[in-house]
């Protein structure tokens, strides 16, 4: 059954040879004795063209879309006049001699010879029925990108004198932010593995070990709301380094990528990429994953209203608040009706903001409901903002990351709103130096920003227990077109400062031992500086394919609801599972 050739490795200079091919039937023309059948491997397509009289060549009239058949033929260039641009072998078609079919296809519940857009066929539906949708050379592009990723990966660090190691699936919790999958213990009745949300402690324990330089194609899970970026059970590279500072974690990052979009794509990016503070980042987009490719960057108006009568802009000031502007200019700003205004505001209160308040340049003055309330110092900073005849400012003054983050949402709903241009190409860009620590709206008390075990910088250390908001971390995000595709940090390696952090975290002794007792005792036996990041493998590769959700990246992945439709997982366990488990399954109350 051996193929000399695949479907789409045949070109003009292969005229004259003998070949075998094996794959499926595209499609299947009869015309009067002559069947042409586009035949499909996962490399590419040919036109085979067989005589149905032919004794070798039985069944030809009767060949379906999607049977999987083996030809042997000859191949010949194809008439001037019949060649087609369209596919990489258009030069040339198979003269069939022999005809063997191997399976025979029902009609799929859906077309997969490119007859109709994917876009139109019902997403569960593909998913469903993910090994016919991966059957369209659109579907499998993603999965081949993703092998070219990870192989460029594998490459570049094996290189760099990494060393590839596995940590555990079964494990421990130790919640990272995210609820952890729980998978019960049979022999051990009432205890219960968790399923990690990443190898954060255990990459840490190798650098203990020795291992100076790790990495890990690691498979993750959290229990989470799902949306288009999201899974519950996902892959991140991991790496981790000892023995360095927060520039060498970076500059290696940078290499890595700058390898890996060139092998898997054939693209150049630009190195090094561009550094962004984290508060910079918030002030002038609005995100601390800003979209850097267009403009509409945030204006900052504190000075402009510290003095303000208007007590609506005022108030949040001297409570320790912000007021943030959105300037839009002619021609965009006529495309912003008070109805749009109203959509934006609306977008505005679903990520926190009171309201959106709004002026638009008339004249000399201003109109716009609060434009009777702006002294005269202020209209002139107005101004200067918005100087041409229907500029608008959109406001919002609240709390610092309400207005950032509120009117960063609306900025992004705008360029898409507007189809606002942006530049081409790959922008990535770090962000650095998050706070250590961020309030928990929920329990009044200090949460962290990114994980329990980052680092503080040593000139804030003092600070953790008197001022534990002001501390910086040696911390870092890698940003790619506006989404977050990797972060790390460096690590806290001293024994003191671990239990500092867990009691800033409002962690007792006995509580960081229960949770956390077999890293702290690890701690005890000499842990060397170190620091890592993970990638969003799935997210990176969505980006890179062009992708609309991370769902096209994966072979089976979950929908929006976080269930299988192909296996329709998950599902319930049987009463003799249960049993063997100890487990009983009660309604859950609301």
């Amino acid at each position: 059954m051996r193929r000399t050739h695949t479907c789409g490795a045949l070109r003009a200079e292969h005229d004259g040879l003998s070949v075998t091919l094996l794959g499926w039937v595209n499609r299947a023309r009869d015309l009067g004795g002559l069947v042409f059948v586009d035949l499909r491997d996962r490399t590419g397509m040919i036109q085979v063209v067989m005589d149905a009289a032919a004794d070798t060549i039985v069944g030809a009239d009767a060949l379906r879309s999607e049977w999987v058949v083996r030809i042997e033929g000859r191949v010949r260039l194809r008439p001037v006049e019949q060649r087609s641009a369209r596919l990489a072998t258009g030069d040339v078609e198979v003269e069939a001699t022999v005809l063997t079919v191997l399976s025979e296809a029902d009609t799929p519940p859906f077309p997969v010879d490119g007859s109709v857009d994917a876009a139109d066929v019902n997403e569960e539906l593909r998913l469903k029925h993910r090994y016919l949708d991966l059957r369209r050379p659109e579907a499998m592009a993603p999965l081949l990108l993703r092998h070219r990723v990870i192989k460029a990966i594998w490459e570049f660090l094996d290189r760099e004198d990494f060393v590839q190691v596995e940590t555990p699936l079964l494990t421990r919790s130790t919640p990272e932010g995210a609820r952890d999958f729980l998978v019960p213990a049979r022999a051990r009745p009432g205890h219960v593995y968790a399923l990690p949300q990443s190898p954060q402690l255990f990459k840490q324990m190798l650098m203990m070990a020795g291992v100076e330089r790790y990495f890990q194609i690691a498979r993750c899970f959290r229990d989470e709301d799902l949306r288009a970026d999201r899974q519950p059970d996902f892959t991140q590279l991991d790496i981790e380094m000892s023995f360095v500072d927060q520039d060498d974690v970076l500059e290696l990052n940078e290499r890595l990528m700058h390898h890996v979009v060139r092998a898997a794509t054939g693209t150049e990016i630009s190195l090094p990429f561009a550094r962004l503070p984290y508060r910079d980042a918030m002030d002038r987009y609005g995100s601390d994953k800003p979209d850097v490719r267009f403009g509409l960057e945030l204006a900052v108006l504190d000075d402009v209203f510290a003095a303000s009568a208007f007590n609506a802009f005022r108030a949040p000031l001297d409570a320790g608040g912000a007021v943030r502007g959105l300037v839009l200019r002619a021609p965009h700003a006529g495309a912003v009706s008070r109805k749009t205004i109203e959509e934006l505001e609306a977008h505005a209160k679903q990520h926190g903001a009171k309201g959106l308040a709004w002026v638009r340049r008339a004249g000399d003055a201003f109109s716009g409901p609060i434009s009777k309330f702006l002294g005269d110092g202020e209209m002139v900073a107005l101004a200067a903002l918005a100087p041409d005849e229907g500029d608008l400012i959109l406001f919002v003054a609240d709390r610092w990351s309400v207005a950032c983050t509120a009117l960063g949402a609306v900025r992004t709903h705008l360029r898409s709103l507007l189809d606002l241009p942006i530049a081409p190409g790959h922008a990535f860009l770090w962000v650095t130096d998050f706070p250590l620590l961020d309030r928990d709206e929920a329990s009044g008390g200090w949460t962290y920003m990114h994980h329990p075990f980052t680092r503080p910088e040593d000139d804030d250390l003092p600070l953790l227990e008197r001022d534990p908001g002001a501390v910086r971390a040696v911390a870092y995000d890698l940003v790619l077109n506006g989404h977050e595709i990797g972060g790390g940090s460096l690590r806290i390696h001293r024994l003191d400062v671990q239990r500092r952090m867990f009691a800033a975290l409002g962690m007792d002794d006995a509580e960081a031992r229960e949770r956390f007792g077999f890293f702290l005792e690890a701690l005890r036996f000499g842990a060397p500086p170190h620091g890592g990041i993970a990638w969003g493998l799935d997210r990176l590769v969505m980006l890179l394919a062009g992708a609309r959700s991370l769902r096209e990246v994966i072979a089976f992945p979950k929908n929006q609801r976080g269930v299988d439709p192909l296996t329709d997982a998950p599902a319930s366990a049987n009463r003799a599972q249960l049993d063997e488990l100890g487990l009983t399954v009660r309604e859950r109350v609301s």
